[in-house]
């Protein structure tokens, strides 16, 4: 532990932080955002009875349904106007990935630069308004049908009702894909993992005291809670540790002689993450299965038997929910990994410059290598994201603990302060890197 403090602290240069004014700009830019964000989330949809709404989801907070509260940073539990999050654009996201792996028209597009991942992305924001609203409309009608003793959670139901649902929740994902866009090109991280993250770590101080609560009436022992807090350090180790492994593969450069002199022939490596896909898989799989599971859970008990039997299966902790949760993120970890990693365009670039691994002939043999390679990391990729994420999991089920020491919320926490972390120390050295170039400059000019 001591040893990661040392390592951070000499990482991090706060007297060079302190100088960075564009950096500044941008970690003050991320938070305004962020905290537009976390308001958001308090702004309830028009038409409804907080009070009763409150009284339905405190019954159904163990079941699915509270998961994807944790995601929305509890806008869905309150209805509000971001209660959709940003998993609609998500689901968007995959399908359009999706696509352009099958749709040759499509793959073309993608390899066009600039201006063919303008048209994917503008392609994807109108798969974005088509699923949240129809989300949105599911959630609209599901409303409708909810009641408690204290009433009903809609004031006055029917069209109009639907059509300003529809309406403010589409808005409401829409800006906040817009936010995230804004995040990305204008702050630190990535905006859309951003978002996430702060609707999680915002309730983790709720979720520790309500914890600590049902510790104090008996609910839980404290011999769990103290597992479980161990067991949460353990897991964030864990996460450090495997995010943080990689493959590295010996690249060697042949020696070249221009004129008198011989250059070249140095040796580097290509490094090979462990877990290429990140948090991305365990996102896309709870993004996957909120689309049919939103109608499910508010339909359950009121419509179809065959919707009631369906909730019991998908239901927190059962042997179907786990086995489609993790089958998603098993088959999201090679895809995106593929997405992300092109075993025969690296191959081709190392042919291009020289490059070869030794013992292994450039070109066809070479691609054949690195995706052998990465394919047995992703098989261990895979199976550890599984077990941080299924583990956890089943302890919630059993025992009612918050979903927020789950593994999942964890891997999102820690993989998404790692890489905002990262990009702060990469815009530290641009800025130091910034600074000797131009102290060059007046020396040359003296």
């Amino acid at each position: 532990m001591s040893s990661a403090a040392e390592q951070l602290a000499a990482n991090m240069n706060f007297g060079a932080f302190s100088k960075a004014t564009e950096l500044k700009k941008r970690i003050w830019f991320t938070l305004g955002a962020l905290i537009v964000y976390r308001l958001g989330t308090y702004i309830p949809l028009p038409g409804i009875d907080p009070v009763v709404l409150n009284d339905i989801f405190s019954s159904q907070s163990g079941g699915i349904l509270g998961m994807f509260d944790m995601f929305s940073g509890g806008a869905l539990g309150r209805m509000t106007i971001f209660a959709l999050n940003i998993m609609p654009y998500i689901s968007a996201s995959i399908i359009m990935q999706l696509m352009t792996s099958v749709s040759p028209k499509l793959g073309a597009l993608k390899k066009e630069g600039e201006s063919g991942r303008k048209a994917i992305n503008q392609y994807t924001r109108y798969g974005t308004v088509v699923i949240c609203a129809l989300q949105a409309y599911g959630i609209a009608v599901g409303l409708e049908g909810m009641n408690s003793s204290s009433g009903n959670a809609v004031l006055e139901g029917g069209l109009f009702f639907r059509f300003t649902t529809v309406i403010t929740l589409v808005g409401g994902t829409l800006f906040l894909m817009w936010l995230g866009e804004q995040i990305t090109a204008r702050g630190v991280g990535n905006g859309i993992s951003l978002i996430i993250y702060a609707g999680i770590v915002a309730n983790l101080p709720s979720a520790l005291a309500g914890t600590l609560e049902l510790g104090r009436t008996g609910a839980i022992s404290t011999l769990l809670i103290i597992i479980l807090l161990v067991m949460s350090v353990g897991v964030i180790f864990f996460i450090i540790f495997m995010e943080r492994a990689q493959r590295r593969i010996i690249v060697q450069y042949p020696k070249r002689q221009q004129g008198n002199k011989m250059s070249g022939g140095e040796s580097s490596h290509l490094p090979l993450k462990l877990n290429t896909a990140g948090v991305i898989p365990p996102i896309f799989a709870s993004s996957m299965l909120l689309m049919p599971i939103t109608i499910i859970g508010f339909s359950a008990g009121q419509g179809p038997e065959w919707l009631t039997t369906a909730a019991a299966y998908l239901g927190r902790g059962q042997p179907v929910y786990l086995i489609i949760y993790i089958s998603l993120i098993v088959f999201f970890a090679f895809f995106y990994t593929a997405v992300v990693f092109n075993p025969e365009d690296t191959a081709d670039n190392l042919k291009k410059y020289g490059g070869f691994i030794p013992g292994i002939r450039p070109g066809k043999n070479t691609s054949e290598y690195l995706d052998r390679v990465l394919t047995r990391l992703t098989v261990v990729g895979a199976a550890y994201l599984s077990a941080v994420c299924l583990l956890p999991e089943i302890l919630i089920s059993k025992y009612s603990v918050p979903f927020y020491f789950g593994g999942t919320s964890l891997l999102i926490v820690v993989t998404v302060t790692m890489d905002t972390v990262a990009q702060i120390q990469s815009h530290l050295l641009a800025h130091q890197y910034e600074g000797l170039v131009k102290k060059s400059r007046l020396k040359g000019r003296k």
